[in-house]
Order: structure tokens, then sequence, then C-alpha cells
């Protein structure tokens, strides 16, 4: 790392500019609203932060480490694990990892993003002791790595997904399924009576990619009804291994379960048919339902409805009963009645892909094939943040 001039207001801007482009990114990168035109922009922006604190050398890593002195935050965290691995110093990286671990899982979370922006050149000299060493947080990174750059470690990867602890377990397993390691079923299987919800969902997925959904089932429908924090994630695995006709069977069951009423009718849009519009607009009058419904109808169509006024970011504009809800945008049901009464329906509107949808469609192409590894849905194309 070098000594070089630098305007240190200039150079603090691009550290602060990084955290907060990251946290926004994190926040869109598999949701509705944002595609990758508009991630592009971010990750555009994101990229000239960084490259500003690589070049300050010196400089650059003592503000990303003031920022995060000051702030200890996963944005902070990201940039200070970024700077460090481009750097490939192996001093600094071990100082970016201390500096992680009072975040906990958030910690290793915001440094196996930072893994994910980082050539595989610049991290080599690091993740084989990663994975070598007897620390679960260490280890959890060099799963992370192979993740992100889906990268195969061989037979090492049947002691990982047995490893004692849980939270590098459900790495290793996720990697088993998403590299389509079928001489690791054996062990995914096992997994499905984990002693944590996310092992159990992480290895249901893995038993999905390999070919055992049949087995997987039973499991995550059991995570619905015990794992709240899991219930999005299992409705949406357990609908795209499901053949149609049984899937909606199968959800119209659980849209009359309180308890799953809300993550249910989000999910309404896999299925694709738009049918279902008449009813999703009478839930979009109900506080309780109304975001749900707006995602369901996202999913339902090709249509940036940003540009459009169909959503608005101002609860009250719906009136008293949602002035609470902290969720937005919401869909405005009589636009949105009109819209569709009209005959719209996505058509005159030039089509948009958002993240979730490229997500889905990796994940359904993965789950239709049988020997591909799972696509990285998360590397956009960049785009001048200008434009």
């Amino acid at each position: 790392m070098h000594s070089i001039a630098t305007i240190a207001p200039i150079v603090d801007q691009h550290a602060e500019d990084a955290a907060f482009l990251w946290l926004r990114r994190r926040r869109e990168i598999d949701g509705p609203i944002f595609g990758e035109t508009d991630i592009g922009r971010i990750d555009q922006r994101l990229e000239a932060n960084l490259e500003g604190l690589m070049a300050a050398g010196k400089a650059g890593w003592e503000s990303a480490q003031a920022h995060f002195a000051d702030y200890a935050e996963p944005g902070e965290l990201f940039v200070l694990g970024t700077v460090a691995m481009r750097w490939s110093d192996a001093k600094l990286v071990s100082s970016a990892i201390d500096a992680g671990a009072s975040l906990g899982e958030a910690g290793i979370s915001s440094l196996s993003a930072a893994i994910a922006r980082t050539p595989r050149e610049s991290l080599r000299p690091f993740v084989a002791q990663w994975l070598d060493t007897r620390d679960a947080r260490l280890r959890c990174l060099g799963l992370s790595a192979l993740w992100h750059h889906r990268v195969d470690p061989g037979p090492r990867l049947q002691d990982l997904v047995s490893h004692p602890d849980a939270a590098v377990r459900w790495r290793a397993i996720r990697l088993a399924g998403g590299l389509r390691r079928r001489d690791l079923l054996p062990v995914v299987l096992a997994s499905l009576d984990g002693e944590t919800a996310k092992e159990r969902l992480a290895a249901a997925f893995a038993a999905c990619l390999l070919g055992e959904a049949r087995s997987a089932h039973p499991v995550i429908d059991k995570i619905l009804v015990t794992e709240t924090g899991q219930m999005e994630a299992a409705i949406e695995i357990r609908l795209l291994t499901t053949p149609p006709n049984a899937a909606k069977a199968w959800l119209q069951t659980r849209l009359g379960q309180p308890q799953l009423r809300v993550a249910a009718t989000a999910s309404l849009g896999l299925f694709g048919d738009s049918s279902v519009m008449p009813w999703l607009i009478e839930k979009m009058r109900e506080p309780e339902l109304v975001f749900a419904a707006g995602l369901a109808m996202r999913d339902l169509f090709e249509v940036d409805f940003n540009d459009t006024n169909l959503f608005t970011i101002d609860p009250a504009d719906l009136g008293k009963a949602f002035e609470s809800l902290n969720d937005s945008p919401l869909p405005v049901a009589d636009r949105v009645a009109s819209w569709w009464d009209e005959g719209r329906g996505g058509r005159g509107h030039r089509p948009f892909h958002s993240m979730r949808r490229l997500r889905l469609e990796a994940l359904r192409a993965a789950l239709a094939a049988t020997d591909t590894p799972l696509a990285d849905w998360r590397r956009t194309r960049r785009f001048p943040a200008w434009l």
C-alpha cells in the first residue's frame, strides 16, 4: 500500500458514499422494484467510490477504518473489507475480519459481499487458508468465496457439509446444491433434520436442486408453520418445485391460514396467471394485504410500475386505515382497477425484468436442468450513473 497526496474530505466522501450505495443495493438486489439497469447504475457509482478509495492508497484504508470506528455498521464493514481484500494484504484482511466479529452474522454477511466484489486473483491467497482453519467464521467466509465465484472445492466440501458449526453447514449445503454435487445428496438429505431452520431450508433448497423435491416438501411445510422468518423463502421454493395444479391447490389452503395469509398472497404472481387480478385489487383495499397484493401484481407483469402512477410511497394516500403502514410503495386500488379495466395489463409498456424476476428465472432454469450450476443472477450490466 502506498502513501500519496490526497484531499481528505474527498476520500472520506468516497468511504461514506460507498457504504450508503452498498446498503441501497443490498436492499434492492433481489426485489421487485429495480431492474438490472437500475442496479447497474448503482454499481457504477459504487465502483467509482471504491476505486477512489483504492487510488488513495493508505489514506483510503485509514478513511475506511475511521468510518467503521465511528459507525460499526454493515455498510462500513463492507467498505473496509472490500478495500482490504482488493489490496490482497494479509494484515489488512485480518484486521477487517477481526473488526467484523462484533457484528456476528451481519458481519459475515457484509464481508461476504466484499468477497463477491473482489476479483478471484486477489482472494486466492486466503480462501484455502479460510477453509482449512478451525475458526468457523473464516470457514464461512471461505464458503462465501466459493459460492459467489462458483468454485467447486472438490472433496473438501464433504467435510464442510458435516461441520459441527451450523453456520458453516448451511453455507456448505447451499453450495452443494448450487454446484449440483449429487455425490453429497445423502448428507443433504440428512441435513433436512438440521438443528436450525436456516440449515433445514438450505438443505431443502439443495435437495430440490439435486432432484429430491419430494423429500424436501414435508420439511418446507413444517418450516412454514414453525419459522415465520423463513416463510417467504419457503413458500417460494415450495411453489417452484410443485406441479402447477398441485401448487395452486397447496397455496389456496395457505391463503386460508391467518399466519400464512400475507406471504401466500404475495406469492400469487409466481403462477403468471393474470386472471387473479380482480381478487388482488380487492385485497389492495385491505391494510393487512395491500403490500402483498402489490408484490403479487409486480410478478404478473413485465412492467416497470415506477413509470406509472399505480403505486404510492405515502400510505396516507390510501386512507386513514393505512396511515400506520411502514411498507412501501403501496398499490392504489382504484388506479390499479382503472388500469386493469382499460385492458392495459402490461400492454403498451416496454418489457421490464425486475431483479426478483431475474432471480426467479435463474431458479426455474436451474430446477429444470439437472447438471447446470445455479447461475449468479446478481451479476448486472453497468451503466453510466447519469443515463
